[in-house]
């Protein structure tokens, strides 16, 4: 080999060394790209509680020093801080241009959770934000219950373990199990390869089967993960929601949280359903509210018409106490509010327990059938291979 030979040579070997090095250092990037992504998601909900929270402790502040809180919005978007992001800098430019709290709220609808702004919007209806406060906060003490629990290792099992347990389903049937199948017909009858032959025989139906409890977990996943977006493109979901025992008991905690300060404010029986409705960003629950307006229109009173609002009538036998019990509403179903709270956590995460058990019950059937089998096929072949 002269010279330019090896030269040569060393040149190749240097290029193939830096195409592996570069292929490897995407293959990591796409991967920390994935998780980044991945973390991202899985994090919004917690991100747009954060900005909510931060916001009303905002607001909390302002009121408890007595600055007008408008202009102390104003100046400290005018401070250019990028802690409470873009929607915050719109909020306070539709503010600076003469709109009000409420209609600047509603030109971005992005900024808070539309809970929260149904809340403010009452506040500032009856003239005092700082009692719907508390209801802010704890509506949004929600978004952390999502994340604790069960639905942590849930979020896992849809985004990593099942994806990956199709993949080697896939992989083993399309290249492993054919193999058995053959060398089982090859030395004669065997044992252990009628489940292998069925998995192979039946593989479409197992991929659609599981594809579909995919796609059905990873729509779930999408509509926690997108919340209001989501639920504005598809209006669906808000029946599904109200469907949801969990959800429904945390509208109900924020719909008679806040119809309780309106009806101590004083606001009128008729608009305090509207508004308190409206903070339960519903469309189910509009209705059923609109249905109880109605009803008291007609001469109902305020106990009798919200039975459209429960078909249980908890809430009407609470709300009939609570008009004859001292110290207000708010007050007197304060600990009716924390049983549904509680109980809204207890079912979400038995809920949640009861999905996962039931993918892990599923994928160890599928893993233990899969392996008894190719335990049985091994068996088989050593045996034969003994006799001969």
């Amino acid at each position: 080999m002269d010279d330019n030979d090896f030269i040569w040579e060393l040149v190749l070997k240097g290029f193939v060394f830096l195409l592996a090095v570069l292929v490897v250092f995407l293959a990591v990037r796409l991967i920390i790209g994935i998780l980044q992504f991945i973390h991202y998601c899985l994090t919004l909900p917690l991100r747009r509680a954060e900005r909510a929270r931060s916001f009303l402790w905002l607001v909390d502040t302002t009121l408890q020093q007595g600055l007008p809180l408008e202009e102390t919005i104003i100046s400290l978007a005018r401070s250019r801080d990028e802690s409470m992001g873009i929607q915050f800098h719109l909020f306070a430019a539709w503010l600076e241009s003469g709109l009000s709290f409420e209609a600047a709220l509603a030109k971005v609808p992005r900024f808070l959770p539309p809970q929260i702004s149904a809340m403010l919007a009452a506040g500032k209806q009856m003239g005092d934000l700082a009692k719907v406060l508390p209801a802010g906060r704890q509506l949004l003490s929600d978004a952390t219950s999502h994340m604790r629990g069960a639905l942590n290792y849930l979020v896992i099992l849809t985004l990593v373990i099942s994806p990956f347990s199709m993949y080697v389903f896939c992989l083993l049937t399309i290249l492993v199990f054919p193999k058995f199948i053959e060398v089982s017909e090859g030395m004669g009858s065997i044992g252990g390869v009628a489940f292998l032959s069925f998995l192979t025989g039946h593989f479409w139906e197992v991929v659609l089967l599981q594809g579909a409890l995919l796609l059905l977990l990873w729509a779930a996943a999408l509509t926690y993960i997108g919340g209001p977006r989501v639920t504005a493109w598809f209006p669906v979901l808000e029946r599904v929601h109200y469907r949801l025992p969990w959800r429904r008991r945390r509208m109900q905690r924020d719909f008679s949280t806040l119809l309780a300060l309106l009806l101590d404010a004083g606001v009128p029986e008729a608009e305090a359903l509207t508004l308190a409705a409206d903070c339960t960003a519903n469309s189910v629950f509009r209705r059923r509210a609109a249905r109880a307006v109605a009803a008291l229109r007609s001469g109902l009173k305020l106990p009798d018409a919200v039975h459209q609002l429960d078909d249980a009538g908890e809430f009407r036998w609470r709300l009939r106490n609570a008009v004859a019990a001292p110290g207000g509403f708010f007050r007197a179903l304060a600990g009716w509010h924390d049983s549904l709270d509680a109980r809204a956590f207890q079912q979400e995460q038995a809920a949640a327990h009861v999905i996962t058990t039931s993918l892990v019950l599923w994928c160890g059937l599928l893993v233990g059938a899969i392996a008894i089998s190719v335990f049985m096929f091994l068996t088989s072949m050593i045996n034969a291979g003994v006799l001969w």
